[in-house]
């Protein structure tokens, strides 16, 4: 049956909501609103509330939220067309008949869950029967209760290619195929998909037995530990999520949803009484999935196993999640110890150690930079290069343009921060004359060091910069998070700024040497515009000049880089980004003039005073004239 947006509004329009939910619910007003203890969770103060202006209600306490449609479903634990139907007649709406060819495939699929639910019901006697001693085996030597057996609907596919068609004579062989119980190939008679395996019904949002998975009891060569069943009219594993029936209601009550990677770890939590938990089906977890779990939980927890093929699934859940990320929508990430999988921790460690991980989970942000890191060794500028290339993708694959900014900006600040790490102070070693004890630099450094002083440097003002850090080798360290981002910002500088890095050390412990003209270095820029490259300037005015031309010198490309993002933002808010573009032209030529007269003054005034020091010609005689 086909109902329109437009029509589902109308329905929700004509009926009150808080009438509908105080019929089972006792409601006091609260100025616009209505207030209630909770009927979705236990306890003592009011925290659920009922807006009939928005439509909707909401818990403060565990989340539930949803308008008049939600209610009946969830509360009144009605089909969504039962509900439908119920609320139409209130309000007095006729419902919309069905449309024929829709009409006919959910025919077909009632059709198809009866075959399903006689398919579960043979199963689980099976488990009880002679045949199912290994099944009952395994599942004693895993520790599941029996009611967690019972709940889960543990069953048994025997060892038979003809067994379930048999079993299920009073359906059609056709019907057994599109069910996924049969497998049809060519003109071969149809034969049983499952055979000697333990067997778990998959059941959709409503508790309904829509496909099976099976665990195979005996390893055989070429076949499949674990079997599900094919996608079919019931089933599509890209929009399952295995226990989603049983979770939902407990992730109401405790706030969390998790999400685990197989359904035996599903059980496995559900056993130690961890019942907000679910599965993906045989795949990585799909747009779909993701949609589903967010309209549950704002950041719901993926736990993966710690090993290699844990964070390989991890990484491709990121991956998807990336570009949907929204507003407050994200995802936690747990890593389980190497090894282990949830069932392995519990029973070594305990529940309230995996409660522990479950409650502390990474974040995204944190995941996605911790694995790039590590992803391979980062030996070369090259290696660190790929890094940051990496880091740069998966931001970029951001939809929303301000969490894309965000990520982007606090990316590269842990890449700055882990490429060009602040160096610890370092000891120094008097000599015999009580001043530092001086490094040799090797031939290699002073090349290095002449290229970063002239090649890298993209005008007069960046190598002035330069010089006065190689003048001032200790202000080095001080600035190294700025440098680091200029080295962001502007690739042209990144070698000059890891070579001043890497050398900083040794360039300080050199304080009888002449930068300049020491090993073939270029002279600075214009040393007398400058303070910090003036000989004789006070050492302290010198490094505040410096501090103040390494800020303006990093200021500029990331004006520009601001620049070109909110040109980048100009098809989706033309009138945003033009006003963003205004701004930033205008704080762009504020600094161009800043830096145009950077120093003059100072200059100025320095060369004033010099002439001022300078003592006055005594007047000739007329005698020595004569």
């Amino acid at each position: 049956m086909a109902l329109s947006p437009q029509w589902l509004d109308e329905l929700r329009a004509r009926v009150t909501l808080s009438s509908v939910i105080m019929r089972t619910t006792k409601l006091q007003r609260a100025g616009r609103e209505w207030k209630a203890c909770c009927p979705f969770h236990n306890e003592k103060s009011p925290s659920f509330t009922v807006n009939d202006e928005k439509g909707f209600y909401h818990c403060f306490g565990c989340g539930a939220h949803g308008d008049v449609i939600r209610w009946m479903t969830d509360q009144r634990g009605l089909q969504f067309m039962d509900a439908v139907k119920e609320l139409a007649q209130q309000a007095g709406m006729e419902v919309p008949r069905p449309d024929p060819v829709a009409a006919k495939q959910a025919e077909k699929r009632a059709g198809l869950v009866d075959v399903t639910e006689a398919a579960q019901a043979w199963f689980v006697d099976n488990l009880k029967g002679p045949d199912g001693a290994a099944a009952r085996d395994y599942l004693k030597s895993r520790g599941f209760s029996g009611a967690v057996m019972r709940e889960f609907g543990f069953g048994y596919a025997p060892d038979s290619k003809v067994a379930i068609k048999s079993a299920l004579s009073q359906f059609e062989e056709p019907m057994l195929v599109e069910a996924g119980l049969l497998i049809s190939v060519d003109d071969k008679p149809p034969y049983d998909r499952f055979r000697d395996r333990l067997m778990l019904p998959i059941q959709d949002a409503r508790g309904r037995v829509i496909a099976f998975g099976g665990r195979i009891l005996q390893a055989k060569e070429g076949a499949a530990k674990y079997l599900n069943s094919p996608d079919t009219p019931l089933f599509d594993k890209g929009r399952t999520l295995y226990n989603l029936h049983r979770a939902g209601p407990a992730s109401r009550q405790s706030g969390r949803m998790v999400v685990v990677e197989g359904y035996m770890d599903v059980i496995a939590l559900a056993n130690a009484g961890i019942a907000d938990a679910v599965a993906p089906l045989g795949t990585a977890l799909t747009e779909t999935q993701l949609t589903m779990l967010w309209r549950m939980v704002d950041v719901p927890v993926l736990c993966f196993d710690g090993d290699a093929a844990g964070q390989r699934a991890a990484m491709r859940a990121i991956g998807r999640a990336l570009p949907m990320l929204q507003p407050g929508k994200s995802l936690g990430i747990v890593r389980l110890p190497a090894g282990l999988d949830p069932d392995d921790l519990i029973k070594q460690r305990g529940k309230a150690a995996m409660e522990k991980l479950l409650a502390e989970p990474a974040s995204l942000l944190d995941a996605l930079w911790t694995f790039e890191r590590d992803a391979q060794e980062l030996r070369t500028p090259e290696d660190k290069a790929g890094l940051k290339a990496r880091l740069l993708a998966h931001a970029d694959a951001i939809q929303h343009p301000d969490i894309r900014a965000l990520y982007r900006r606090e990316l590269l600040d842990r890449f700055s921060a882990f490429a060009f790490p602040q160096r610890a102070p370092r000891e120094w070693k008097p000599s015999s004359f009580g001043r530092p004890a001086p490094q040799p630099l090797s031939p290699d450094s002073a090349t290095r060091l002449k290229r970063a002083s002239s090649g890298g440097a993209r005008d007069d003002f960046a190598r002035a910069v330069v010089h006065g850090l190689l003048r001032f080798p200790a202000e080095i360290a001080r600035h190294t998070e700025a440098l680091g981002r200029l080295a962001r910002l502007d690739p042209k500088m990144a070698e000059t700024v890891e070579t001043l890095l890497e050398l900083s050390e040794t360039l300080d412990s050199r304080a009888d040497m002449a930068i300049s003209g020491e090993r073939g270095l270029p002279a600075p820029p214009d040393q007398t515009r400058y303070a910090f490259l003036r000989e004789g300037t006070n050492p302290v005015d010198a490094r505040e000049e410096l501090a103040e031309a390494v800020t303006l010198l990093v200021e500029r490309p990331a004006l520009l880089a601001a620049l070109e993002a909110a040109m980048g933002r100009f098809a989706e808010d033309p009138e945003g980004a033009f006003a963003e573009q205004t701004r930033l032209r205008e704080r762009l030529a504020t600094l161009n003039e800043r830096l145009k007269h950077f120093g003059r003054k100072k200059a100025a005034i320095a060369a004033e005073t010099e002439i001022s020091r300078e003592p006055a010609e005594e007047p000739v005689s007329d005698l020595e004239t004569d």
